[in-house]
């Protein structure tokens, strides 16, 4: 901490009780009573240096039974006694210190006792100025000093300390941030660093997490956050909006956010109880040095919450899913206003597909709770996750045809150069959204106040494409339907509409063809997908060891002696499995064939045990047919048959 010596003479003020008292020879003359604290003066040392006390002292008649003592009041001195006390000191040219906790009452001060160079050379301003001027070019001092301005306002403001302690900061952080980045991207500018988004946000600490080493971009980066932390909000808010109009990235400005809502707002970690949030939490006219004591009160914190929501950048993934979905908890607990809560899902919807299951379990806080978790805040999230921007390009929205393409890509064995040219990326946003919304509905299908239209509803708004396999959905779909036996026939299949059965895997179709508790018309198209599907897989190894007897070797393997990666068929694709068989030229594989053809052949007697026992119940064998046709098998099925005589 940088400081100033003023004064030469040794100290003369003595303390007695709330009595300061100058021990000179000569008796005192004036007293200065500030607040409760009374100062024992002389008139020449104030005249000499104070336009205010020399005016005050020229107009006082003094009372008959004063004695001739001079007494005036000075209650409303910027910082109080205190100030008071080093103004005197400098006025009787005693040593003393400034430092940047009092720099800025006692400039303060002085201004208001009109101490300038019209009095004397030198004077109290010219001196609190000059090393006003060494605390604003140091950051730790700075923020000191800016703290204490809370305590002198608005004389502070109409000395323009505070904007000038504002701009000093914002100009600093701004330059170390800009150069760290500028250091960090300096050899690959246009090349974004792969970071461990558990340690780091965007190469900065989010503050959950411990910080990365002091030669790591993110150390470089974030090193002003904890100071700029103890900040009331007001000047925190004055202090972000002086680095946005500095042009701060927006990552910088979002991380010192998140980093200042984590120390005032506990409640956005799980684990935080809304007692605790408000009892170490500050409100809006405290620093959170100083809110740790007492407790504020609900409003206090959702006027806290909701200017931090509205400080928040507007470009997207500044912020984690998790810190947004956080607040969103926090505001439903505080009953943030519609405007605040709504400002958060939309964020979270642009998002998404960077959330985690555990953070999307959002309690129902409502007023009317009908379901333990709130499943309509979380049906308005994906609602704008699927609506965002650009028809959902590059935003968390893949065309069905670039699935397909992407999933051909994988059967067919290509290449990572060769794939990567001709698909996207391996993992697209909504087909991660989809998976994590098939997690949510299986926590949130044993509730048994769910109603099965929410459920659908919430459930519809993934796109079939987006998902390569659906057992996620099917073991969603099994949970809901445990916890829910007293639907009716109806209800269940109209709920198994939600499930692509030809996308189910092996296990799945091992599973649902056992379960109980579908439909009876759902077990017969899931047997009905699996023996067609092993039909058609059969016919083509066939094809394929026919060729290669014929041929010698396939025309696409790369040699007569290699393995060829065989796929089994478009409905093996959607399975998600690794469907695929190694054909080699001495035909090698033929137990695989024979298992295969064993699986065939018990699957076969399984439909036709169940073809009969629909006849017994009284179903034409009519029925079958138009159950097959009516989902579309009838012509795969002839077109195998063909294939499958070859045995």
């Amino acid at each position: 901490m940088v400081t100033m010596k003023l004064g030469s003479k040794p100290d003369m003020f003595v303390l007695e009780g709330l009595t300061w008292r100058s021990m000179t020879e000569l008796d005192s003359d004036v007293v200065v009573e500030v607040g409760e604290m009374s100062f024992y003066l002389h008139k020449f040392p104030l005249l000499s240096r104070s336009g205010v006390l020399q005016r005050l002292i020229s107009e006082y008649h003094p009372a008959p039974d004063d004695g001739g003592m001079c007494t005036l009041q000075l209650d409303d001195i910027p910082g109080g006694a205190k100030a008071f006390e080093l103004a005197a000191r400098f006025c009787y040219d005693v040593k003393m210190e400034l430092n940047a906790l009092n720099v800025v009452s006692l400039r303060c001060a002085a201004e208001y006792l009109g101490m300038t160079d019209d009095y004397a050379e030198g004077n109290l301003i010219t001196q609190a100025e000059s090393f006003l001027a060494d605390v604003l070019a140091n950051w730790k001092d700075c923020i000191k000093a800016l703290e204490t301005c809370e305590a002198v306002l608005p004389a502070a403001e109409d000395l323009h300390i505070v904007s000038r302690c504002i701009t000093a900061l914002a100009s600093k952080a701004c330059a170390s941030d800009a150069a760290a980045w500028s250091t960090h991207h300096g050899a690959a500018p246009h090349k974004s660093a792969s970071l461990d988004r558990d340690a780091l946000w965007n190469g900065i600490g989010t503050g959950d997490t411990p910080r990365a080493g002091s030669g790591s971009a993110a150390a470089a980066a974030d090193w002003w956050y904890e100071d700029v932390s103890f900040l009331s909000l007001p000047m925190f808010k004055r202090l972000v909006q002086a680095m946005e109009a500095k042009s701060m990235r927006a990552e910088s400005i979002a991380g010192a956010i998140m980093f200042y809502a984590g120390r005032l707002l506990p409640g956005l970690k799980r684990n935080a109880s809304f007692s605790n949030a408000t009892s170490n939490a500050g409100s809006r006219s405290v620093t959170p040095r100083a809110s740790g004591g007492g407790g504020a009160s609900e409003g206090d914190q959702r006027y806290f919450l909701e200017e931090i929501v509205a400080l928040l950048p507007a470009k997207k993934g500044v912020a984690s899913t998790r810190f947004l979905l956080g607040l969103l908890r926090t505001a439903m607990l505080l009953h943030a206003s519609p405007l605040c809560r709504e400002n958060l899902e939309r964020r979270i919807g642009a998002q998404l597909e960077d959330a985690c299951l555990e953070d999307l379990l959002v309690p129902n806080l409502g007023y009317t709770v009908e379901t333990l978790y709130d499943i309509d805040c979380v049906q308005r999230i994906l609602d704008y996750f699927m609506s965002s921007t650009d028809g959902g390009l590059g935003t968390g929205y893949t065309s069905p045809a670039a699935l397909v393409a992407e999933d051909q890509g994988s059967q067919l064995g290509l290449g990572a150069p060769m794939q990567a040219a001709a698909t996207p990326p391996a993992v697209s946003p909504i087909a991660m959204v989809a998976k994590l919304m098939d997690g949510y509905l299986a926590e949130v299908a044993p509730d048994a106040n769910l109603k099965l239209p929410k459920f659908q509803a919430l459930a519809a708004v993934v796109p079939d494409y987006a998902r390569p396999v659906d057992d996620g959905i099917y073991r969603a779909m099994d949970i809901y339907l445990k916890s829910h036996p007293w639907l009716s026939e109806s209800e269940r299949e109209q709920l198994c509409r939600l499930m692509n059965c030809q996308k189910l895997s092996l296990e799945a179709c091992t599973h649902a063809a056992q379960n109980e508790r579908l439909p009876l018309r759902v077990v017969v198209q899931v047997l009905f997908f699996e023996q067609l599907r092993l039909r058609t897989s059969i016919a083509g190894w066939f094809f394929m060891s026919d060729n290669g007897a014929t041929d010698g070797a396939h025309p696409h393997l790369p040699g007569n002696n290699a393995g060829a990666i065989v796929p089994k068929g478009s409905n093996a694709a959607d399975s998600g499995q690794d469907d695929t068989v190694v054909v080699t030229p001495e035909g090698k594989g033929g137990e695989g064939i024979t298992d295969v053809k064993a699986r065939v052949s018990e699957l076969e007697k399984e439909c036709i045990s169940m073809k009969q026992e629909i006849r017994r119940i009284g179903k034409p064998r009519r029925s079958w047919s138009i159950l097959t046709r009516k989902c579309g098998f009838g012509a795969k099925v002839q077109q195998a048959q063909p294939a499958m005589s070859g045995k």
